[in-house]
């Protein structure tokens, strides 16, 4: 049997309410590429956009669901609590800069001795910026944001758990995180990647949350093949969880179960990747659909509100 550690985040997905809002925070404020337009295959009236750097690596992806008129969510335990991004080390005070010219309030705090920069995306989604050294810089420029300060992808998560115990029992024990520290309330895990791998858990248990627009759907772990995958599957069956069978995503194999502290967790391969059905200079241009779905192309589309990706400008301070 192979030892099995995930190298951390995969993916994070979220609900949303309007399509042409969530392009614009994602690419027009935070300056993330839209790497991949396509549809819930689940619910083909409505998209599924995923946002990343310039190929939409893993651990740098987010992605939405985005249903106009849905009901409004509320973030609590089994849910990401925060979604954390990294940026290069000098970058906060720009950032701050920016989401002050785009009237959007952020606060500074603290926690094992890193300043976060915390603020909500359109929808009241919970998100935080923080710096660090690890990780490459940003290869994808937009909206005026230099790469020198561009979001390299996620730092990690906060995870609200209506069990932190049984939460942080499977990070470690099923995922291979190992603990690194405790401060002001959380409990740190860390992962070996570069991207996505520090999990902070609040050490006390939060009341259950509520899904829809601007919470967290689930987050994805990271399994490097195909193989690995087989074994992630068997792994989560011996931990006495319920995965479910591998599913083609198109962009990566998943599986699926729910952690004891309530929170829907998914295991994702990373190949293979974006490219898979487009050319990689041409990625999120044009609405990608499943071959079973082709034949409906013209009425799916159709039925989906259009979205373009804008550069906004930020009002002069």
């Amino acid at each position: 049997m192979m030892t099995l550690q995930t190298a951390g985040i995969h993916h994070i997905t979220a609900f949303a309410r309007d399509p042409q809002q969530n392009v614009d925070f994602y690419a027009g404020v935070l300056g993330l590429r839209l790497v991949k337009k396509t549809i819930n295959f689940d619910a083909p009236e409505v998209y599924h956009l995923y946002f990343g750097d310039k190929a939409g690596n893993p651990g740098t992806i987010i992605t939405f669901f985005p249903w106009p008129g849905s009901r409004r969510g509320r973030i609590g335990g089994g849910q990401v609590g925060v979604t954390t991004y990294v940026v290069p080390v000098g970058a906060l005070d720009f950032w701050e800069e920016r989401l002050s010219g785009f009237d959007i309030s952020v606060t500074r705090s603290m926690r094992f001795s890193e300043q976060y920069l915390q603020f909500t995306d359109n929808e009241g989604l919970h998100l935080e910026l923080v710096e660090r050294e690890s990780g490459a810089n940003s290869e994808w420029s937009f909206g005026g944001i230099p790469a020198d300060k561009a979001i390299k992808g996620f730092g990690g998560a906060v995870l609200f758990s209506v069990d932190a115990a049984a939460t942080m029992d499977v990070l470690q024990r099923v995922l291979g995180f190992e603990k690194a520290g405790e401060d002001v309330g959380y409990v740190r895990f860390k992962a070996a990647g570069e991207l996505g791998n520090i999990v902070d858990v609040p050490a006390s248990n939060h009341p259950a949350g509520i899904g829809g627009a601007g919470t967290v759907h689930h987050i994805a772990w990271r399994a490097k093949d195909f193989e690995e995958h087989v074994a992630w599957q068997q792994k989560v069956f011996d931990s006495g969880f319920h995965p479910t069978q591998v599913i083609d995503r198109q962009y990566f194999n998943a599986i699926y179960f729910r952690e004891h502290g309530g929170i829907l967790f998914e295991i994702a391969t990373d190949p293979p990747g974006f490219a898979n059905d487009e050319a990689a200079e041409e990625l999120g241009q044009r609405i990608m659909l499943p071959s079973w779905y082709e034949p409906s192309r013209e009425q799916i589309e159709a039925n989906l509100l259009p979205i373009e990706v804008r550069e906004l400008q930020p009002k002069q301070r």
